[in-house]
């Protein structure tokens, strides 16, 4: 069992820049190039899911640690759940991508997270917090697929409240992450203006360079 956050992953799940604005879309990116050949994935193994749940504020370290014990001593579920949580992430992309081309969603993505979002429903519960209530997924019996049900319903209240009028996906070659774009005037295009914009500058000048 790892003896720390920083031990969970060896990858760079724990720490990928949240750039989506929502924990949904941030869970997405933790791949990018899909479908090119720089594709990254660095959801590898379950605890590259718990390392990168913590980095997102999803998780505490002490849940994650007691998560990852599990899966250690139950393999062959904790890669059920990392497959059903790559399932979803694809789901969500098919979803996502669709919306911020102003397209209708594909079905079958639809009830990919319909599918999920049932399983956190019936695992979450009504919590007092701050005055008020909040929703809370309980961690007795520990669940390997706690993640999910946190994503699942990040999604489906970005999904009901919005603004959807301001999903994008990264303009930048071979990366495909998605991000609500809080700018004033409406016209990000980047993930990261100083890695995909830097490097669309970069190519432009190139091409200059040579015509």
């Amino acid at each position: 069992m790892p003896r720390s956050i920083a031990s969970l992953s060896r990858g760079r799940a724990g720490r990928l820049p949240l750039i989506g604005g929502r924990l949904c879309l941030d869970f997405v990116n933790t791949s990018s190039g899909r479908g090119t050949p720089t594709h990254q994935d660095h959801l590898g193994a379950y605890n590259d899911l718990l390392a990168w749940s913590h980095h997102a504020g999803a998780m505490e370290a002490k849940t994650a640690l007691a998560l990852a014990g599990l899966a250690g001593r139950n393999p062959v579920a904790a890669r059920h759940v990392l497959a059903r949580s790559v399932k979803l992430r694809g789901a969500l992309f098919a979803i996502l991508t669709a919306l911020a081309r102003g397209l209708p969603p594909p079905a079958a993505a639809l009830a990919s997270l319909n599918e999920s979002l049932a399983r956190s429903h019936q695992a979450a519960r009504l919590e007092p917090k701050d005055g008020g209530f909040s929703w809370a997924w309980p961690m007795r019996p520990p669940r390997l697929d706690l993640p999910l049900w946190m994503i699942a319903r990040s999604a489906a209240e970005m999904l009901t409240d919005g603004p959807l009028d301001r999903l994008k996906t990264c303009a930048g070659e071979a990366c495909g992450w998605v991000f609500l774009d809080a700018t004033r005037n409406g016209r990000r295009r980047w993930c990261e203006m100083e890695v995909c914009g830097s490097r669309a500058k970069m190519r432009r000048f190139r091409r200059r360079l040579a015509a």
